[in-house]
């Protein structure tokens, strides 16, 4: 496969990328398939988003090759807290994407690589990618146990699940993408997609757990680059088009005006977490304070990832009822997020006396607090 290194002088992906309605032909017909040079999750989303909203696919089709540097991604009509583990991704800096597509949540790492399908709505058949997938598996390994199950995965030997996969059906144009394991740190993978947040109700979607496996521990000597080889390869064999991938800038607004701002929109927080769908929280945790245990119950409503309904029980006496009260008025209307959560916390605490009994009570809540989010 040969590998086209600079989109500026590449004439064909601009006539075949540009629309009449960015001021460019789009004359050239005929499948394409590009790879973007970025392991950054919300350039490369950014990148489905534009070819979906801006690339007739009249008279042609178009792979996009991604791979991404660590970041789990949810799909749009997922709740990130019942997902994931929040904490654990701000330790270890792995991003949290949310994607436009439905379907379950994915890890991403540089073991992982994606494959996204688009076509007109009409051609949108996703058994059909899977399958090119699984023919351009076997013809690298004819002894790869792997088949496309009616849930559009695909498995390994029967039980392990090398690929998941989701789609944005739009009015004329769909695409399809699909996940495809080949040396992913599976540590890291199990870790950061097990929620430790006890209490929440939500109506989001959620993911359907299964059992994983690297084609590399089938097969060491399958390499991220060779499965995007043999993939690019057959799907140029299908397509009857030439044996190039050309290789594309999420960055460059010069082929792809307005990008950036869609990568700046998929990055802000009313996208990732203020499209959560409407959840409540109704838990209780234990305080260890001196040789004292207290129970305290929360509970609260969440709409667009904001704090709607607060509702915070604890002891009589424990703290000024008035403080308390101050905390429940202020939390409401405010992000659900440990660092909103913190500040307002901080800034309540500088109205309060100086006692450090009542001081060290007010930070012991308050941590706890954050530890929901």
């Amino acid at each position: 496969m040969v590998l086209q290194s600079s989109l500026k002088n590449c004439l064909q992906l601009s006539c075949i990328l540009r629309t009449p309605k960015a001021g460019f032909r789009s004359t050239t017909c005929g499948s394409l398939i590009i790879q973007s040079i970025s392991n950054d999750v919300y350039q490369n989303l950014a990148v489905e988003d534009w070819i979906h909203d801006h690339v007739n696919l009249e008279n042609r089709q178009v792979l996009f090759l991604w791979r991404n540097s660590p970041a789990v991604v949810i799909g749009r009509h997922q709740n990130p807290w019942q997902e994931c583990n929040l904490r654990l991704l701000r330790q270890k800096s792995i991003k949290l994407a949310r994607r436009r597509s439905g379907g379950g949540t994915v890890y991403h790492d540089l073991g992982n690589i994606n494959l996204t399908f688009f076509t007109t709505r009409k051609k949108y058949e996703r058994m059909e990618n899977l399958k090119l997938v699984v023919k351009a598996l076997k013809a690298l390994r004819p002894q790869l146990d792997v088949h496309v199950t009616d849930r559009y995965d695909i498995l390994l030997d029967r039980q392990y699940k090398i690929s998941g996969t989701a789609a944005k059906l739009g009015r004329t144009t769909a695409y399809h993408h699909c996940t495809l394991l080949c040396n992913a740190d599976k540590f890291v993978l199990s870790s950061v997609l097990k929620s430790p947040y006890k209490g929440l109700k939500s109506n989001a979607t959620p993911s359907v757990p299964a059992s994983v496996k690297n084609l590399f521990e089938e097969d060491p000597s399958l390499t991220c680059e060779l499965l995007l080889d043999a993939i690019a390869e057959e799907y140029a064999t299908q397509h009857h088009i030439d044996h190039h991938i050309t290789l594309i800038n999420p960055a460059d607004e010069t082929v792809l005006p307005g990008i950036n701002n869609k990568t700046k929109e998929l990055q802000t927080w009313e996208w990732v977490y203020g499209k959560t769908p409407k959840f409540s929280v109704s838990t209780c945790f234990n305080m260890v304070y001196k040789d004292s245990v207290l129970d305290v119950k929360v509970d609260m409503d969440v709409k667009h990832g904001r704090i709607e309904v607060c509702n915070i029980d604890l002891p009589e006496q424990w703290l000024p009822p008035a403080l308390c009260s101050e905390l429940v008025k202020s939390l409401v209307g405010s992000k659900f997020c440990p660092n909103e959560t913190t500040m307002l916390a901080t800034t309540l605490l500088r109205m309060c006396p100086q006692d450090d009994e009542l001081h060290n009570r007010w930070n012991l809540l308050c941590e706890n607090m954050v530890m929901l989010m």
